[in-house]
């Protein structure tokens, strides 16, 4: 990449870092497409640590509202959710795969519209974990199922615990790409070098914080789910 791609990317880092930083998710869903045009060979593990940073920050940041038994039982699914999506990144095309990725999200997000609600019981936050950990290991996007589990609790909270559990999960996709050969040195520089930007960011959301009450947060959470998956989507369409 040349200076004019480094700023392009810095500049998405930043917006991705503040969003994460005020819903809990959404940086990968920003800045996946613009890495994929920038440099696709970062791709998925540049995105699943910029999330890790994030979730770090975010994590210290919420501490006190955090949902340990919530996050614990999501986590559970996660990590087979992260072999099977390392699996699938190896073994299966990569288009198949974002199909059936961007089309399950629009589906769970329109049913989330019409009514249905589903109760962070253990069964569905294990469930919802796999389904995270297989997407955000195969396509750098894993937040959309968090999103619909936990949507409707209270901001600091849903933050809190999401970036938790991604802090967690994103480790464990990492060490799982590392081992399949998907991390490479470039990535780790680059991500390096972008660090002080998503740390600006996340400093950005404190002060988008402060308008975000738990109705905001639902919509702003589904919308970016939304137009996560239509960025797949026309990604599929225009390659």
């Amino acid at each position: 990449m040349g200076p004019a791609e480094y700023v392009i990317l810095a500049v998405t880092l930043f917006a991705a870092a503040g969003l994460q930083g005020s819903i809990g998710f959404g940086a990968g869903l920003v800045a996946a497409p613009v890495v994929g045009i920038l440099e696709p060979s970062l791709l998925p593990a540049f995105i699943i640590c910029l999330g890790a940073l994030i979730g770090l920050l975010v994590t210290l940041r919420e501490r006190a509202s955090v949902d340990v038994k919530g996050a614990s039982w999501a986590l559970l699914g996660r990590i087979p959710g992260s072999m099977i999506g390392t699996w699938l990144v190896v073994l299966l095309p990569l288009t198949a795969l974002t199909w059936a990725v961007a089309l399950s999200v629009l589906a769970g997000i329109a049913a989330s519209f019409i009514g249905w609600r589903p109760v962070p019981h253990r069964r569905a936050l294990v469930t919802a974990g796999a389904l995270s950990g297989i997407m955000g290991t195969a396509t750098a996007t894993g937040g959309a199922p968090m999103a619909i589990i936990w949507q409707g609790q209270e901001p600091a909270r849903v933050r809190g615990t999401m970036s938790a559990f991604f802090l967690v999960g994103s480790v464990i996709s990492v060490l799982l790409l590392a081992l399949a050969g998907q991390v490479s040195a470039q990535m780790l520089t680059t991500l390096l070098w972008m660090s002080p930007v998503v740390v600006a960011g996340f400093f950005l959301s404190r002060w988008i914080n402060k308008f975000m009450d738990a109705r905001r947060l639902r919509y702003a959470a589904l919308g970016v789910s939304i137009l996560g998956s239509l960025v797949l989507i026309i990604r599929l369409l225009i390659s």
